[in-house]
């Protein structure tokens, strides 16, 4: 099945508090997003790619991108106001042929060819499918400064990238949610929220997001015993 990955890398960085975008700070050497692009580059199920960058600058940013020489990257697409709008954006950008879309955080720079995978198949085989780790630590529900209750931390999972959906399944919750004037940060629970169950799949504790300089240092510990 013709699989797409739309790469999201149109953050501005303003959490990271260093003026550029996070995608592009320097982990050991390389940029953290020319890291996320390389792994979609080696997964001989990936046929193509959708890089969503910022609309600040898109010409610079697409221009450095395009000098990586990605073979798989088909199109770079301006980001819009909010996450939810740059995802519509890639979303418009894929291929006709494309069947399976994955989504995936341009900040996600340790997922492997295996998780990639592993969605794939379960987006072929339920619709939807995403990556999600059990939390290790005990989480609260507050309201302000004081606790509401403590979930049963064995029915939670914290989702990761990518998120993998069916074409039609994806497009149509995002049109339905446009309607409904109701987005997420999350693109599966656009999913739920249209009737659809979305399955999921082991992800790795290692597969993590960087947000801020902190991540970026443990990033950079974590990438030290390999090389590429």
């Amino acid at each position: 099945m013709h699989t797409a990955a739309v790469v999201v890398a149109a953050g501005k960085g303003k959490r990271f508090g260093t003026g550029y975008p996070k995608q592009f700070a320097d982990l050991c050497g390389k940029p953290v997003l020319w890291r996320t692009l390389a792994v979609f580059e080696r997964c001989a199920r990936v046929d193509d790619i959708v890089v969503v960058l910022p609309p600040d600058d898109f010409k610079q940013h697409a221009t450095l991108v395009r000098s990586w020489q990605f073979a798989r990257i088909s199109r770079y697409v301006k980001g819009g106001a909010a996450r939810h709008f740059s995802v519509w954006n890639g979303l418009l950008s894929v291929a006709p042929e494309t069947e399976i879309i994955l989504v995936h955080d341009g900040v996600r720079p340790f997922v492997t060819e295996q998780l990639i995978d592993a969605v794939i198949d379960g987006a072929v085989r339920y619709g939807a499918c995403i990556p999600g780790v059990m939390p290790k630590d005990t989480i609260k529900s507050v309201n302000g400064h004081f606790v509401r209750n403590t979930p049963d931390r064995k029915s939670l999972i914290l989702t990761q990238t990518p998120q993998g959906f069916q074409k039609d399944i994806l497009i149509s919750a995002y049109e339905k949610a446009e309607e409904q004037g109701r987005f997420s940060t999350d693109d599966a629970s656009l999913v739920e929220h249209s009737g659809n169950d979305v399955f999921v799949v082991s992800g790795d504790y290692g597969n993590i997001k960087i947000t801020s300089p902190e991540d970026l240092l443990l990033a950079a510990t974590l990438l030290k015993p390999k090389s590429l």
